[in-house]
């Protein structure tokens, strides 16, 4: 019989990714650039991704004197084949990168359509399916899929984004289950409304699809679902990914932890 791990004493242990190599996409703002800081905080040196170059400079110059790096590493995951050469040798790789588009289903673009499950749910099997080789080899591995609450519920106009963060829920899965004898966990973190550029952006989207002024959208349709009436900060999902990179999180996999403000509860 396996001898359990020793349980947890009274605090929960800090995280220590000293030696460690993580790969964040989206990394140049928002949730992707608080994923970052945390993750080098924790002393792990980050692959900065995103094809913003000049955000993946302002990163770098922020993350100097962390325990970590920050690496900027200006790419397009539309580019799937560098995307996957990227991920070679990461210890930790969040998927975070995203694009949103709030039509009508009968005046979606295709192309866009197109765009956004190839950036936010076949770059990350490339990046998956690039670094699970070392992972495996290692015995260790951390993958945190910053889903949202879209991977969970279905919203009007939103059909390439629920589609997209519905299936990265089910390759999230995946990857659990078959990472579990490796020493590899897979999980997802589901954050309602962050205050992002890409929210701010869907205040414009949602007042014309909605016909409402953009000062109703926030109260009335980002926020109408959920309990807590605020937008959630990106440092809040960035602790909620380095909670899943720790060791008290080891049997932690093949979930999605969700940060809503209660919307699923109705």
């Amino acid at each position: 019989m396996t001898t359990p791990p020793a349980a947890p004493g009274p605090h929960a242990p800090s995280l220590d990714l000293g030696g460690r190599t993580a790969l964040v996409t989206g990394a140049a703002g928002g949730i992707g650039r608080a994923c970052a800081l945390r993750l080098a905080v924790a002393g792990a040196k980050v692959r900065a991704v995103d094809r913003d170059a000049t955000g993946l400079e302002a990163l770098a110059e922020s993350a100097a004197g962390l325990p970590g790096a920050v690496e900027p590493h200006v790419l397009d995951l539309t580019d799937l084949d560098a995307a996957e050469l990227a991920a070679a040798g990461t210890d930790v790789l969040v998927n975070n990168a995203g694009l949103q588009l709030v039509r009508p289903l009968e005046e979606f673009p295709p192309d866009v359509f197109h765009t956004v499950l190839t950036v936010m749910l076949e770059a990350p099997f490339r990046l998956i399916r690039g670094a699970l080789p070392h992972m495996y080899g290692q015995g260790w591995g951390r993958i945190v899929n910053v889903s949202s609450v879209h991977g969970l519920r279905a919203s009007p106009y939103k059909s390439a984004y629920v589609a997209a963060k519905h299936g990265l829920e089910g390759l999230s899965k995946t990857a659990a289950l078959e990472g579990a004898s490796h020493g590899v966990t897979s999980n997802c973190v589901n954050p309602a409304y962050v205050r992002t550029p890409l929210v701010e952006k869907q205040l414009t989207d949602q007042a014309r699809a909605h016909g409402l002024p953009e000062e109703r959208v926030l109260a009335e349709v980002l926020l109408r679902d959920s309990a807590v009436k605020r937008l959630i900060e990106p440092e809040e999902v960035a602790e909620a990914v380095a909670y899943l990179c720790g060791p008290q999180a080891s049997f932690v996999t093949g979930t999605s932890l969700v940060l809503d403000g209660g919307w699923t509860a109705h």
